[in-house]
C-alpha cells in the first residue's frame, strides 16, 4: 500500500489550505487518475452553500455559518459576561488557491461524487499548522513533502479534534463500502489524526457531543473588494493570475514566483504613470536589485516566497513610497467579480478583517461584527504594519495650495546636504580633468610614467612600441560648478529662478530655475519642484540677484545667463560644466569673453537614478517649517 493510501480504495492528498501550488498539484492528481467520489473535510451543512460558491468562481465568495452561543460549565472570576461577549462564525473561503475548493470545483466538473465527511461542531475550533513553504512542491514529490512534515504534525488539541477525527474515518468507511476509488484531499494538520483513526477503527460516536451538536443555515456572501487580502492566503493578485492562467490553458506552475514580477511591472506602470518626469527610473537594474532584496528577506524569515510585507518593505527600500503604494495597491487588487446575473437573488457583501467580520444581518438590519474562524485554515498568518507615506487628498492638497505663501520661502537640509556632496564631486572631477589636455606621451623606456597611452600604443602598433603618458600635476581650482540638467530647457517649464543665499559655511550661493513649487505642494507648507540647472559658488559669497542683474540680459536662454553668471562671478580660471553633452562654440565663446574655460563633466558619468533624486527638491513656507517637514517628505 502506497505511503499516501488509507487501503487499497481510499487515496490521501493532504496540503496546505490556501496555497496555489497546492490547489494546482490536487487538481493535477484529480485529473491524472480515474476517482470516482472525492471527500473533502467539511461538514455536511456547508454543502450547498460551498458548491454554489464553487459555481461563482472565479468571482471570490464565502460561505458563513454563525455558531451557536456556547455557555461555560461553570462559573470563572474571568469569564465574560454575555453582554460583552462577541458573536463567532466560522467560514469556509471559497478562491481558486484552496485546494479544497480547488477539489471540488474539478470534481463538479467531472461529475464526481462529493462528500462532505467532517462533524458539525460549534463553536469551530481551527486546527492550522505551520509547515515549510509549499514552493518547495515545486521539486518536491508530494509525498516527500508531507513526509517530511509528519514529524512537525501535533496531536489534536482537545478533544473536540481528536472526534473530528473519529468521525471523518468512520465517514470514509461508510464511503468504502459504495465507491471503489475514493480521494481524500484534507489538511496537513488533520491528515495523522484521521490515519491513526482509520486504523484503530475507533468508534467515532462513542461521545455523540458532535453528532448531536445544532447548527444554523449557511449563508453564501460576496466578498468586499477592500477585504479580499483577508480572505485569500495568497495575495490576491497572484490568486488572481492563477485564475487567468487556468482561463487560458496556460502553465500556472510558476504563477507564485511569475505574479511577483507582473506586480513589480505593473506598479512600475502605474508609478510612472502618477508621476511622470518625478518618478525614478525604475530601470531593470533597479528591478533586479528589488527582486535581490525580495529573495533575501524571504531566506531571513526563512521562506521561499515573499508575503505582501516583504514586497512593500523592498519596494519602498529600493524606489521609494510612492512605488511602494503602487506595489500594495496591486497586491491587493483581485481582477474578478461575483457574476450575479445567474443568482435568483443579491449575495448579501461580507466586510472582512483580521480574524473578524462584518456580517449582514438576516433581518436586513445594521451589519454585526463577528469573530470569525477559518475552516481551512493554512499555517499562522503574521500581521505587521508598516509606515506608509499616504497619498494626499485632493482636498487636502488643495487646501495646503490655498494657504501657500510665495514670500517665505527656504530649502530643506538634507536636500542641501545632498546636493553640496554631489556639487563637491562634480569639482573633483572637473580638477581632475584640467590637467588632461597638457598630458604629454612618449615611448616607452624605462618608466611607465603614469600609465599606458593606449591610444598612441595602438596608432603604431606596426611598429612595435609602446607608449606611456605623463601628467603634468593639477594646477589651479574651481570655485563655480555649473549643472544643466535639461538642455534644451523651456523657459515656460521653468518659470521658478531665484538666488539663495548660504546660511552656513558649508553651503554654496546658489542660483538655479526650476518648476513652480506651488503647483505641487505635498504638505502644510511643503512644495516640491524640479531642477532644470543650478550654479554654485564656493566658498560662498554675496552677489546680486543673477534673474535681474542687468549685466546679464544679454543672454537669450536659461542656460547661458547660468555660464555667464558663473563666469561673471568666478575668482578662478576655469569653471565645471555639469551637462549631457559637451559645450558648444557658443557657450565657450561665452566663457572667453570673461576670461575663462569650461571644464565639461558629462552627466553619463553619475548614476541616472543620483541625478533624478537630486533633481527633485523641496521648498517650505519658513524655517518652522523644517521642525515637522521629515513627516511628509520622503523620496519618490
Amino acid at each position: 500500500m502506497e505511503f499516501l493510501s488509507l487501503s487499497n480504495r481510499i487515496r490521501v492528498i493532504p496540503v496546505v489550505h490556501g496555497s496555489g501550488d497546492f490547489a494546482v498539484e490536487t487538481r493535477r492528481r484529480l485529473l491524472a487518475q480515474p476517482f470516482d467520489c472525492l471527500a473533502v473535510p467539511l461538514p455536511e451543512s456547508f454543502r450547498a452553500a460551498v458548491e454554489e460558491g464553487v459555481a461563482q468562481l472565479p468571482g471570490l465568495t464565502c460561505a458563513v455559518q454563525r455558531e451557536q452561543d456556547a455557555s461555560p460549565s461553570e462559573w470563572r472570576p474571568d469569564a465574560i459576561d454575555d453582554d460583552e461577549r462577541q458573536p463567532t462564525a466560522s467560514y469556509v473561503p471559497i478562491e481558486p488557491c484552496q485546494p479544497v475548493v480547488a477539489a471540488l470545483r474539478t470534481a463538479i466538473q467531472e461529475r464526481i461524487p462529493r462528500a462532505f465527511v467532517d462533524a458539525e461542531s460549534s463553536p469551530f475550533q481551527p486546527w492550522g499548522l505551520e509547515t515549510a513553504d509549499p514552493y518547495a512542491l515545486k521539486t518536491v514529490p508530494l509525498e516527500a513533502f508531507d513526509a517530511a512534515v509528519l514529524p512537525a504534525i501535533a496531536s489534536p488539541p482537545s478533544s473536540v479534534e481528536l472526534q473530528r477525527a473519529r468521525h471523518m474515518a468512520a465517514r470514509l468507511r461508510d464511503l468504502e463500502l459504495r465507491f471503489a476509488r475514493i480521494v481524500f484531499v484534507c489538511g496537513l494538520a488533520e491528515w495523522p489524526a484521521v490515519v491513526d483513526a482509520y486504523l484503530s477503527q475507533a468508534d467515532a460516536f462513542a461521545d455523540d457531543s458532535l453528532a448531536q451538536c445544532p447548527v444554523d443555515e449557511v449563508q453564501l456572501c460576496r466578498v468586499k473588494p477592500s477585504s479580499v487580502t483577508f480572505l485569500t492566503r495568497e495575495l490576491p493578485a497572484v490568486a488572481g493570475r492563477y485564475e487567468q492562467a487556468r482561463a487560458a490553458l496556460d502553465d500556472d506552475t510558476s504563477q507564485s514566483v511569475d505574479g511577483i514580477k507582473e506586480i513589480l511591472l505593473e506598479a512600475r506602470a502605474a508609478y510612472r504613470e502618477e508621476l511622470g518626469e518625478r518618478a525614478q527610473p525604475v530601470s531593470p537594474q533597479a528591478l533586479r536589485v528589488c527582486l535581490k532584496y525580495i529573495r533575501n528577506l524571504s531566506l531571513v524569515e526563512r521562506r521561499l516566497t515573499p508575503d505582501m510585507y516583504t514586497l512593500v518593505v523592498a519596494a519602498r527600500q529600493t524606489v521609494g513610497d510612492s512605488f511602494a503604494r503602487h506595489v500594495l495597491a496591486i497586491c491587493k487588487r483581485y481582477p474578478y467579480e461575483v457574476d450575479e446575473a445567474w443568482l435568483r437573488e443579491p449575495l448579501p457583501e461580507l466586510a472582512m478583517g483580521i480574524d473578524e467580520a462584518m456580517l449582514p444581518s438576516p433581518l436586513g438590519g445594521e451589519p454585526e461584527q463577528f469573530a470569525m474562524a477559518n475552516r481551512l485554515p493554512g499555517g499562522e498568518t503574521r500581521w505587521r504594519t508598516l509606515d506608509l507615506l499616504p497619498e494626499p487628498s485632493p482636498q487636502r492638497s488643495q487646501g495646503w495650495q490655498m494657504r501657500w505663501n510665495p514670500f517665505r520661502q527656504c530649502s530643506w537640509p538634507p536636500e542641501d546636504t545632498a546636493i553640496e556632496r554631489f556639487r563637491t564631486a562634480v569639482k573633483d572631477h572637473a580638477i581632475s580633468l584640467l590637467g588632461h589636455d597638457l598630458a604629454r606621451t612618449e615611448k616607452f623606456t624605462t618608466s611607465l610614467k603614469d600609465g599606458l597611452d593606449i591610444r598612441e600604443t595602438l596608432r603604431n602598433w606596426h611598429t612595435g612600441e609602446l607608449y606611456v603618458q605623463e601628467l603634468p600635476p593639477n594646477v589651479g581650482s574651481l570655485d563655480c560648478v555649473v549643472m544643466l540638467f535639461d538642455s534644451p530647457a523651456d523657459p515656460r517649464d521653468y518659470p521658478y529662478r531665484l538666488t539663495w543665499h548660504a546660511e552656513h559655511h558649508d553651503e554654496s550661493t546658489m542660483g538655479f530655475f526650476a518648476t513652480p513649487p506651488q503647483e505641487n505642494v505635498v504638505g502644510p507648507g511643503i512644495a516640491l519642484a524640479r531642477y532644470g540647472g543650478a550654479l554654485f559658488l564656493f566658498p560662498p559669497r554675496p552677489v546680486p540677484e543673477i534673474w535681474r542683474d542687468d549685466r546679464l540680459d544679454y543672454t537669450d536662454t536659461l542656460e547661458e545667463r547660468l555660464i555667464a553668471a558663473a563666469c561673471l562671478h568666478s575668482q578662478e580660471k576655469h569653471v565645471a560644466l555639469l551637462s549631457p553633452g559637451p559645450p558648444g562654440l557658443g557657450w565657450r565663446r561665452l566663457a572667453r569673453r570673461y576670461g575663462k574655460k569650461l571644464i565639461h563633466v558629462p552627466t553619463a558619468r553619475f548614476s541616472q537614478q543620483t541625478l533624478q533624486q537630486l533633481r527633485m527638491f523641496h521648498v517650505l513656507n519658513g524655517h518652522e517649517v523644517r521642525s515637522y517637514a521629515a513627516d511628509f517628505i520622503r523620496k519618490a
